[in-house]
């Protein structure tokens, strides 16, 4: 059979629903989409980055320090090899590592986080220049449209050239989007080998991530086009094992950051088609990254596999220190989240973007430079540090921009008669109605603190309700307004709703206790734990020459050894009986370079003494 499928072993594995088949030129199966009437899937959507601003904490010092470093970064550095390999006049200086031949492994993905940010914040330097980026490198690619990228650069490339269009305006960039796509629909090996388990990253191409921002690209135009170059990249082989199963017996083995990521380009197949098959195979997706797949941070992926469901997840923990591809994982985890939360309007799928936000890429170092950029997350039982990646401007360099940005894109989300509030981070949000504008402020010390205050700015009094997301882990979570204890229901993972008329000058006030609690790594790991608090895993500030110590049996036991101390956030420890411990309990996003600290503790294993 080779590398092709044939029509039999298709018809077995493709859904039925919304689908058509065409034989290709190779003789292997091709599906065609039926695009439903209906043009959106939404339930309730975010805010597409308008209208949201991020408030003084830690994660707009992260935004303002990508910012400064992508916007500080020279266009001729970036812009070098492209010239170069069309024999352009190519001033400026080679980036290095990744970027040691071009930028094209994060050149479209600079432009889709420059664009978002311009959406989200009125930015004019970030839009200028990613125009002055997308205008010069115009000018590399060949007249036929061939602009030198194979598969997985060109992905980061349509991805920004939508952005580009959607978020900042530019026309010009669908123009260009529209030649480089007929070249590469005549160019590109269409081979489409499923991901082989003997292979350590996502070779051979990451092919099966295409489809989803030619899709994107498709919503946005109405370009056939784009669509039907989308659907030479499906991927049935992987999708389909999620059809019937949250916990098929044969996904495990592939790279895993590619692989969530491939149920992003499932979500647009939904998107378009309407076909339930495809909400099914995400939600499915979803439940087993969770289940099986993730951390306590929520971070997924040792050695960059998903792993089969028998323990490999606790047993990674005794060997391995790239445990978690940070920043390209939150990415793929941000992404799949808000789809779901989109299609479902349910709020339990905003928990999996709440923890990646404190633990996975809102506990990353931030990008430097030269491009020294984090990679791998450290879990190991024995204990861990954080450390750039050796070679600089990797893949996490390009999903670094986008996941800063994308912060503006998960606090909130709408539909025509409620606010959702999804996360608890300062911020605003203007929710534009046809009776006038709502602006909210959210002010909160939160995961440092349990409560989170909501104040409305209106012109005149609305009617519309409120919605508060009760996290999963959450119990006891209650709600004022102005002041007064309201009778709202708080059920966990569900959303907490307010209806009423709203005035200006009205607060509401969210209160989520945060207790201390031991989380396993793995159903075959019962006493592997993390030590977690709310969303917000804390690690052991090993730093200290501390004596050693096993923890608790109980999590009542465990939150009374736990004093709250300074910094905010921090604990120190008191063991009864036993006196203090001079190491503290730390947020793991508090960690900085090559501090060490311990994250997953073995609760029935002595500790050992060294002197």
């Amino acid at each position: 059979m080779g590398n092709s499928m044939l029509r039999r072993d298709f018809l077995k594995t493709a859904p039925a629903a919304g689908l058509a088949l065409a034989e290709t030129a190779r003789g292997a199966t091709l599906q065609r989409l039926q695009p439903a009437e209906s043009s959106t899937r939404s339930v309730i959507e975010p805010f597409d980055y308008r209208g949201v601003r991020l408030g003084e904490s830690r994660w707009l010092d992260q935004y303002l320090g990508a910012r400064g470093f992508y916007l500080g970064l020279d266009e001729d550095d970036i812009l070098k090899g492209f010239r170069a390999s069309v024999g352009l006049p190519a001033p400026g200086h080679t980036l290095g590592g990744w970027a040691v031949k071009t930028t094209g492994g994060v050149f479209g993905q600079w432009l889709s986080g420059l664009s978002r940010m311009f959406r989200a914040t009125g930015d004019g330097a970030a839009r200028e220049k990613a125009i002055r980026l997308m205008t010069e490198f115009a000018k590399t690619v060949k007249s036929d449209g061939d602009c030198g990228m194979r598969h997985y650069p060109f992905d980061k490339l349509v991805c920004g050239l939508v952005d580009m269009q959607l978020y900042a305006g530019v026309q010009d960039a669908i123009t260009l989007l529209e030649k480089i796509t007929d070249w590469a629909s005549k160019t590109f090996d269409r081979e489409n080998v499923p991901a082989s388990r003997s292979l350590y990253f996502g070779r051979p191409n990451e092919w099966y991530t295409l489809s989803e921002n030619l899709l994107r690209a498709y919503a946005a135009t109405g370009n056939p086009k784009f669509k039907a170059f989308a659907e030479v990249w499906l991927y049935p082989q992987y999708w389909n094992k999620f059809t019937s199963s949250s916990d098929p017996a044969d996904a495990h083995g592939v790279h895993a950051y590619s692989h969530v990521n491939t149920f992003s380009s499932a979500s647009m197949v939904y998107e378009v088609t309407g076909d339930p098959t495809y909400l099914k195979i995400i939600k499915n997706a979803y439940d087993f990254l969770q289940k099986r797949q993730c951390y306590a941070t929520g971070g997924f992926g040792p050695i960059e596999h998903i792993v089969p469901s028998d323990g490999a997840l606790g047993r990674a923990l005794e060997y391995r220190p790239d445990d978690f591809e940070t920043v390209c994982g939150s990415w793929a985890g941000f992404k799949l989240s808000r789809y779901l939360t989109r299609f479902t309007g349910e709020a339990c799928y905003g928990d999996w973007a709440e923890r990646l936000l404190y633990n996975g890429v809102g506990a990353a170092l931030p990008i430097t430079a030269g491009g020294k950029n984090f990679y791998y997350a450290d879990y190991r039982v024995s204990g861990g540090m954080k450390t750039y990646k050796r070679e600089t401007f990797t893949c996490c360099s390009g999903t670094y921009i986008q996941c800063v940005a994308d912060y503006h894109n998960l606090i909130y989300f709408k539909d025509i008669s409620a606010l959702y509030v999804n996360l608890y981070v300062p911020s605003e949000v203007v929710w534009s109605r046809q009776e006038e504008d709502v602006k909210l402020v959210q002010e909160t010390r939160y995961p440092e603190a349990e409560t989170s205050l909501l104040t409305f700015d209106l012109k005149k009094a609305a009617d519309f309700s409120l919605k508060l997301r009760v996290p999963a882990w959450a119990k006891n979570v209650s709600v004022k307004i102005n002041g007064v204890p309201a009778n709202v229901a708080c059920s966990p993972g569900t959303w907490a709703t307010i209806t009423r008329k709203w005035n200006t000058g009205d607060r509401v006030e969210v209160r989520i206790p945060l207790r201390f609690r031991m989380q396993p790594v793995d159903d075959q790991h019962p006493n592997r734990v993390a030590v977690v608090r709310g969303p917000v895993v804390y690690v052991l500030d090993t730093f200290a020459h501390s004596q050693t110590f096993r923890l608790p049996e109980t999590d009542d036991d465990l939150n009374s050894w736990f004093i709250a101390d300074s910094p905010p956030g921090a604990f120190r420890i008191e063991i009864p009986g036993g006196g203090r411990v001079s190491s503290k309990l730390v947020p793991f996003y508090t960690m900085a370079e090559v501090a060490p600290y311990k994250m997953y503790f073995d609760t029935k294993s002595l500790p050992f003494v060294i002197w």
